[in-house]
């Protein structure tokens, strides 16, 4: 069982700094309390310096982690403003059938609104789907839809 953590980290910047990742943390830190048993998929975490990657390291990563979305069960894409790379893992995760769950403010964003299977407004609403089991119960059955069917 695995969740991927999509969001923003350049956005909508012209230099070559990353936004803060502390949601990527909380969202981390929620799941692992409350729901240990599921893995956690985080493109930040497996390259925490990928803005010093050199153009080759930088394109395998990229392209790597766009196609990792698809082993996830549930992705979480974090868009409080807009994120051509989340746009693309959400279009990557959609056509392979993984679960979205949108924590953003752009509800009526095509490409939000048409490759979410969800919708939540902020961070906040997110970690109390994580806390109360929601989201942990979601990524569960999503888990069993992926898993052959068992012989008598």
């Amino acid at each position: 069982m695995k969740v991927f953590i999509g969001g923003i980290m350049q956005g909508q910047r012209q230099d070559n700094q990353i936004d803060s990742q502390s949601y990527r943390t909380q969202i981390t830190e929620a799941f692992q309390k409350y729901a240990p048993e599921i893995g956690i998929i985080d493109p930040w975490a497996l390259n925490p310096n990928s803005v010093n990657y050199d153009a080759e390291r930088a394109r395998h990563t990229f392209h790597t982690m766009i196609r990792k979305v698809q082993e996830a069960d549930l992705m979480i894409a974090y868009l409080p403003a807009m994120s051509m790379g989340t746009a693309m893992e959400m279009w990557e995760a959609y056509n392979a059938g993984v679960y979205i769950v949108a924590v953003s403010p752009f509800i009526h964003h095509w490409a939000i609104k048409f490759t979410a299977n969800e919708i939540v407004s902020d961070l906040e609403t997110l970690l109390a789907d994580i806390e109360n089991g929601r989201l942990p119960q979601l990524v569960r059955q999503q888990s069993l839809v992926d898993q052959p069917a068992q012989a008598d």
